[in-house]
């Protein structure tokens, strides 16, 4: 991979967009690299927890790589749409648990990518925003989706229709980052939030998560009764068993079951 750097260690992928010089913005080449590390991912047993970051203090992702994208037509600009679309949709919809550890300026497609993500942390000095709207064009890797169903639509279209920038503290005001925390502690303290999710059952997580996910899309009847058949299904498994054995003998669960 040209422009991603990727570590595992105990069952924790950390990939980071390698891409400084142009403060980590997303080409075409990134989102392929991308969409194929996370479907990679996604087959793994012994990966449970990815975070993703930018190279560097400055930046996570400044957004789409402009300097490509200045010369597409309609088509060519659709064909980028959905190539972010299937990168992204994997952070969303993979068994895996996705944190964003948002190190620095997350706009456009940085703050569209970090919201495909389950969790957001952010640094203290990272900066959100949707600038799109400046250039002529509009949030097109998930912005006028995914923002409006995390902040509200109202607050999603001041965001964007104004275009401005917010720091991490109103960011996390709002709902769009779920912690703030100094940013030389940023990496660790994921690490420790995937550390902790880790110690959990494992299918139990991803069937919330899809329940989460997938109920979002649906009226509350059809998501009620979807959760009652995910629910279901983590009754077949060992860590049931065991968690609720451990619950009931009074000791730690050995949970193992992805």
């Amino acid at each position: 991979m040209n422009n991603l750097l990727m570590d595992v260690e105990n069952e924790v992928a950390v990939i980071t967009i390698n891409r400084p010089k142009a403060l980590n913005a997303l080409n075409k080449e990134t989102l392929e690299e991308l969409d194929q590390c996370l479907g990679d991912i996604e087959k793994r047993k012994d990966i449970k927890v990815v975070i993703l970051t930018g190279s560097g203090e400055k930046s996570f992702v400044a957004g789409a790589d402009i300097s490509e994208m200045v010369g597409e037509n309609a088509a060519e600009g659709q064909a980028r749409g959905m190539l972010a679309y299937r990168a992204f949709k994997k952070l969303e919809d993979m068994p895996q648990v996705s944190i964003a550890a948002v190190n620095g300026f997350a706009l456009g497609g940085g703050c569209e990518i970090a919201m495909a993500c389950d969790i957001r942390v952010a640094a203290e000095n990272a900066k959100f925003g949707q600038p799109e709207v400046n250039l002529g064009t509009m949030p097109g890797f998930g912005g006028t989706q995914r923002l409006p169903r995390l902040v509200g639509k109202g607050r999603a279209k001041e965001l964007i229709f104004t275009t401005d920038m917010i720091d991490a503290q109103e960011a996390y005001r709002i709902g769009l980052a779920n912690k703030v925390v100094p940013q030389a502690e940023l990496i660790k303290y994921c690490k420790e939030m995937a550390a902790k999710i880790i110690s959990k059952g494992s299918f139990a997580v991803s069937m919330a998560k899809k329940a989460i996910n997938s109920g979002l899309d649906m009226d509350l009847s059809n998501g009620l009764v979807m959760e009652a058949v995910l629910f279901g299904l983590t009754f077949a498994t060992a860590d049931k068993k065991e968690g609720m054995s451990a619950f009931l003998e009074k000791r730690p669960a050995k949970l193992t079951d992805f």
